[in-house]
């Protein structure tokens, strides 16, 4: 398997997240001079729930910046990119064993938006060729859209159960509860669920 990693470059602000819908939702009152504290509790359960169902379905909900280094291309003439949608691929470097850095001019490949699986492709014949020894680094945006409006209502909802289900039982070891996916979760997340072996972006 070829050794890969994503990191996200821009965090999901605060503001992006439904807080008061999430309130609204596990029924809790407003107006007391602790709102402010529970509310950043209220914020941990969402991002807790938003990264889970972002790894179950290789879906980035909320758009932001990524990037992914990877030492070889599985297919020159088409690499699948880590997550979807994919709107912008920003950059691509290739860097040599020793640290030298080469930007590919935008001009030699596109994207292929797709919503399981967008690709890197070539103008041209192939991809450049990722130097021995060296990696490739794709800077990119994915997610559907800045605004929780913009997230597909399932997922959206799958992720207010997911984190109800972690404050429900937020007294609960951290491992149990993290491991469980309530079924109406599952559910949700199914058919957005793309088919991965072996690791990211294979088919």
């Amino acid at each position: 398997m070829l050794p890969m990693m994503v990191v996200e470059l821009t965090a999901v602000p605060s503001g992006a997240l439904p807080v008061p819908g999430f309130r609204a939702h596990l029924r809790l009152g407003t107006g007391f001079g602790e709102d402010t504290v529970q509310d950043t509790v209220l914020e941990s359960y969402l991002r807790a729930a938003l990264a889970v169902i972002e790894g179950r379905t290789g879906k980035a909900l909320l758009e932001r910046a990524f990037v992914w280094t990877l030492t070889g291309w599985r297919d020159p003439l088409g690499q699948a990119l880590p997550l979807a949608p994919v709107g912008a691929i920003d950059s691509l470097r290739l860097f040599t064993r020793a640290g030298g850095e080469t930007l590919v001019e935008a001009s030699a490949y596109r994207l292929e938006q797709d919503m399981h699986r967008p690709l890197i492709r070539p103008t041209a014949t192939s991809l450049p060729e990722i130097p021995s020894g060296g990696m490739a680094e794709i800077e990119f945006h994915a997610g559907f859209g800045p605004a929780w409006e913009d997230v597909p209502p399932d997922l959206a909802q799958a992720v207010m159960l997911l984190a109800a289900h972690y404050h429900e039982h937020r007294h609960a070891p951290e491992e149990r509860a993290r491991a469980e996916m309530p079924f109406g979760v599952t559910a949700l997340i199914e058919r957005y669920r793309a088919l991965r072996v072996g690791g990211w972006g294979m088919s």
